[in-house]
């Protein structure tokens, strides 16, 4: 007669209960976005279908991450982990106030961006396939804000990075080769340097896991007087994501190739690839590798301080709308790097807001830039003119994202600025704030200039300064995400609220772990 076997126990290494039907929220976004590219591929000959798909998907991203964003400011953290396996083994997918709030940013900001396509993007744009790059450029971005494990935030880098490049090249025009090769080689190069960081983290730690991390440092620090390996690691992780955000002195690739492709895919990169890299040397630095952050400050802020200054001259020297907004893309990088380089909660206050309406604003600036090209035929300032008689509340959009842009009253710019003042003060950190003003300044009579030459002095003669005839498709987008720049300008309580949870939940990452171990010690 047989023995009856003996159940075994698997609650200590798996996931036995069902998860929650909120905990779905965590991976969702990133669910929705790659079976909307999948399907998109299968029905590739069906272009007509694409855009109403991809816009339906981006609208109902809208919503999750709102709801998402709901959940987790209402309740805490949420963990799902994939496999069945419970952390650190288990992959974990772990949404917080700061991730959240990016992931819902971008989501705006992409949907205006499809909206606008249905104008920008030409027949072959859309049959090679414009609208599944998207999905799959949302996917990573969604990934990469939601994940938390960080061998997967370098995955969804990589998924990405390659959809941008089928973005950068869409049109196979020669400038476009040109900038794909410099945004690729470049680009690569980080990547590369991440996933050699992220194997000898693993070395150091034994885990991926970011809540793992985050616990184990502090014993790591406690058990050896060496530390090296930690300070080496975060060298290596911020030179990696400087180089992802465009930070001095990795920054020459951005300016020379967002100017290449179609406006659409423009406005996209620049208002969501660079924050992607910040938003990572953030969450790294700032909640799992504090204290070597603060050891690294100097060099952060003296980064911050060049990116910033050189990123204001070259919009100067611009006469290309396009690469001028490039630079000004540039510049708000400086700023959030200050943040970093301070490390206080109103400093990382300050650059998640920063990054929010940078978010926002960058990628309406350049949807403005495409809109002046198809108006007046050209990006350059020496051509232009006229433009606030043929498009009065075009103009008036533009004003408000100009002034946005540069930080003035009463937009949103203004708030995360003096948030940087403020800190930068705090400590004692007074030529950091001075090249914040600077480069405020700098930036201001760069777009001043170009707003001067291209709205407000007459049309060059010969020109017609008739009212131009509008389309939704391109007023849209540019009109929501303007009215969103006034919003948060004249009534910032709620992004200020946001971006100081996100802060106090990176400084003090305790409920963050207790999502992913909520039993304690990991097993």
């Amino acid at each position: 007669m047989a023995s009856p076997v003996t159940p075994i126990d698997l609650s200590a290494a798996m996931v036995t209960a069902s998860p929650a039907l909120a905990d779905w929220l965590v991976i969702l976004p990133t669910a929705l976005m790659i079976l909307t590219g999948a399907a998109l591929m299968m029905i590739a000959r069906s272009v007509r279908l694409h855009a109403v798909i991809a816009i339906a998907a981006l609208g109902l991203l809208v919503l999750l991450d709102a709801l998402l964003l709901f959940q987790v400011y209402s309740h805490g953290p949420i963990t799902m982990t994939m496999g069945g396996w419970l952390p650190p083994f288990g992959i974990s997918f772990t949404a917080d106030i700061f991730g959240s709030v990016m992931a819902l940013a971008a989501a705006i900001a992409a949907l205006m961006a499809a909206i606008h396509a249905l104008r920008d993007i030409q027949a072959s744009g859309l049959r090679h396939g414009f609208f599944a790059f998207l999905m799959l450029l949302m996917a990573g971005v969604s990934g990469a804000f939601l994940t938390g494990d960080i061998f997967n935030l370098y995955v969804w880098f990589e998924v990405l990075l390659i959809s941008s490049f089928g973005l950068l090249v869409l049109g196979s025009e020669p400038k476009q080769i040109e900038g794909a090769l410099k945004y690729a080689i470049l680009n690569l190069i980080a990547t590369t340097l991440f996933l050699i960081t992220v194997g000898y983290l693993y070395a150091v730690f034994g885990t991926l896991n970011m809540a793992d991390i985050a616990r184990k440092a502090g014993t790591l620090r406690g058990m050896t007087e060496d530390t090296a390996p930690l300070m080496t690691l975060t060298a290596l992780f911020v030179l990696a994501f400087s180089m992802k955000a465009a930070a001095f002195p990795v920054n020459f690739w951005l300016p020379a190739s967002y100017h290449t492709p179609r406006i659409t895919v423009s406005a996209l990169f620049g208002g969501l690839l660079t924050k992607v890299g910040i938003y990572a040397l953030i969450r790294v630095t700032v909640m799992l590798l504090p204290v070597e952050r603060e050891a690294l400050s100097l060099v952060i802020a003296v980064s911050a301080v060049l990116t910033m200054i050189l990123g204001a001259l070259g919009a100067l020297a611009q006469n290309d709308l396009r690469r001028m907004v490039g630079y000004v893309v540039i510049v708000g990088i400086g700023n959030m790097l200050a943040g970093v380089a301070i490390g206080s909660p109103v400093s990382v206050s300050g650059a998640t807001f920063y990054a929010l309406h940078s978010i926002v604003t960058m990628t309406a600036l350049y949807l403005v830039v495409g809109e002046v090209g198809r108006l007046a035929g050209t990006f350059e300032l020496s051509r232009l003119g006229g433009l606030w008689r043929r498009a009065p509340w075009f103009s008036a959009a533009s004003l408000a994202l100009v002034l946005a842009a540069a930080g003035l009253p009463p937009l949103s710019g203004l708030w995360p600025k003096v948030m940087l003042l403020k800190a930068s003060l705090d400590i004692g950190a007074w030529w950091l704030a001075a090249a914040i003003l600077v480069s405020a300044f700098l930036v201001t009579l760069a777009l001043a200039r170009a707003f001067l030459f291209a709205w407000w002095r007459p049309a060059p003669s010969g020109e017609n300064e008739t009212v131009a005839a509008t389309d939704w498709r391109s007023t849209l987008p540019i009109g929501v995400l303007a009215a969103l720049t006034v919003l948060f300008g004249v009534y910032p309580e709620p992004l200020l609220t946001i971006s100081q949870a996100a802060a106090d939940g990176l400084a003090d990452p305790s409920a963050y772990i207790r999502s992913v171990f909520p039993q304690g010690a990991a097993p």
